[in-house]
C-alpha cells in the first residue's frame, strides 16, 4: 500500500514529497529518534509543554532545522487546545513559540500562510497531522486533529477559510493525512461516537466499529478524510498515511501507549524563499 510519508535520508524525519509539485515547499513529520532527550522523552522530543528540559527540546528543534535546512528563527509554533481555531500566519508571527511555549500563538490548532520563509509547526502524540496545499498557488497549511478537533470539523474550517478568504477553489486543494493512532489501537466510548455521528453527513461508511461493552474502535484518519470529502475536496486529492503511532513504537511517541508520559512529534510545512 502506498505510503506518502517517506523516511528517505534520516531516522529523524518522515518527508512528505510535496516539493515535486512546488519546489519551494518542505513538509514532513518527525519521528522520536535521533535527538537528545532522556527518559521518558527519548530522544527527539519537540514539545516544550511536556516537562522535558526546555534547553534539550530547543536542541532537538535545532537539529531538525538543520536537517530540513529551514532556520529555527523562521519557525512558528502554536498553543494547541484541541479545538478548531485556524490562524493565518504572516511574517509578523515568525519566532512565536520556538524557545518558550508561553510565546506560542494562542489557542489554535490550525495554521496556514501565503508567505515564504515561514515554517508552520504543530506537535502530536497520537492526534492526526493534516497538511494542506493548493495547486498552482502559494498557500500551505497544517492542522492538529484529535477526536475533539475532528468532531468540530477543523479540516472543513480550513477549507472554508481558504475558499472564502484566499480565493482558492476546492478542486485545487490537496491534502495529506499523516501518521496518527490507528483504529487498531484507538478505543472510545459512546459519548465520542455520538459526536462523530452528529458531524457526519454520509453515514453509509462509518469510521468506527462497535467492539462491545460500550466501546468502539475509531479511525480518526478515515473520519477526517470523510469530512474533507464532505467539504468538497476531491477523493483523488487526499493522501492517507498507513503509519499507526501506537503500533510503531520504534518510530513514534504515543500518548495512549505511553500512558500520557511521553514526548511529541512535530509536523512541519513551509515555503522556502528563493
Amino acid at each position: 500500500m502506498y505510503e506518502p510519508f517517506q523516511q528517505i535520508e534520516h531516522e529523524e524525519i518522515l518527508y512528505l514529497p510535496w516539493h515535486v509539485f512546488n519546489s519551494k515547499v518542505v513538509a514532513g513529520f518527525t519521528t522520536k529518534n535521533g535527538g537528545y532527550s532522556k527518559y521518558p522523552y527519548e530522544t527527539l522530543n519537540t514539545g516544550l509543554h511536556v516537562n522535558d528540559k526546555p534547553d534539550t527540546v530547543v536542541k532537538n528543534r535545532e537539529a531538525v532545522a538543520k536537517l530540513i535546512n529551514f532556520p529555527i528563527e523562521n519557525w512558528v509554533c502554536a498553543e494547541q487546545i484541541h479545538d478548531h481555531t485556524i490562524t493565518k500566519v504572516t511574517k509578523k508571527d515568525i519566532g512565536k513559540g520556538i524557545y518558550s511555549y508561553s510565546t506560542s500563538i494562542d489557542g489554535t490548532d490550525g495554521l496556514y500562510t501565503t508567505d515564504a520563509g515561514i515554517l508552520l509547526t504543530l506537535c502530536y502524540a497520537d492526534c492526526v497531522p493534516i497538511y494542506f496545499r493548493a495547486n498552482n498557488k502559494d498557500i500551505i497549511g497544517v492542522a492538529h486533529a484529535g477526536w475533539k478537533g475532528s468532531v468540530k470539523n477543523i479540516v472543513g474550517k480550513m477549507v472554508q477559510q481558504w475558499t472564502e478568504n484566499e480565493e482558492v477553489k476546492r478542486n485545487d486543494i490537496y491534502v495529506a493525512i499523516g501518521p496518527s493512532i490507528g483504529s487498531c489501537c484507538y478505543k472510545v466510548d459512546e459519548r465520542v461516537i455520538k459526536q462523530v455521528d452528529a458531524i457526519l453527513q454520509n453515514h453509509d461508511l462509518l469510521p468506527y466499529t462497535f467492539i462491545g461493552n460500550g466501546e468502539y474502535s475509531l479511525d480518526l484518519k478515515q473520519l477526517n478524510q470523510q469530512l474533507l470529502i464532505e467539504a468538497g475536496i476531491l477523493v483523488d486529492n487526499i493522501e492517507v498515511s498507513n503509519y499507526c503511532t501506537s503500533c510503531q513504537e520504534e518510530l513514534f511517541y504515543s500518548y495512549r501507549r505511553d500512558n500520557g508520559k511521553t514526548g511529541r512529534m512535530m509536523s512541519f510545512i513551509g515555503m522556502k524563499e528563493v
